[in-house]
């Protein structure tokens, strides 16, 4: 079965086919995808692997964790669906709360 690598620390110039070669020195990789800023259309310097069965996931997680990849240190270990991450924190400077401040408003009730 096909076990999804996320790839962290990529060099922003980095390509899907440079990618996919770099984890295929490992075994048979089945897709490699570099994310992209949906504005600007450039990367955003992280990426997945999938590889075609899991005892290649877990030597190229070996192989590339922590290696420098194109003058960066990668970060690369197995990717979590969706659901299995914390939630993202909402809101811009202001931390999410949505007001300007608070106290000495008088009583509200």
């Amino acid at each position: 079965m096909a076990k999804k690598l996320y790839v962290g620390g990529l060099p922003y110039t980095t390509t899907q086919d440079e990618l996919k070669d770099a984890f295929s020195q490992v075994g048979a990789v089945e897709s490699a995808t570099i994310i992209t800023d949906k504005m600007t259309g450039r990367s955003r310097g992280f990426g997945f692997v999938e590889m075609t069965n899991d005892d290649d996931a877990e030597k190229a997680i070996e192989m590339w964790n922590g290696k420098d990849f194109g003058g960066r240190t990668l970060t690369v270990n197995e990717a979590k669906p969706m659901g299995d991450r914390p939630a993202r924190r909402e809101g811009g400077f202001r931390g999410g709360r949505g007001g300007f401040g608070g106290g000495g408003h008088g009583n509200w009730q």
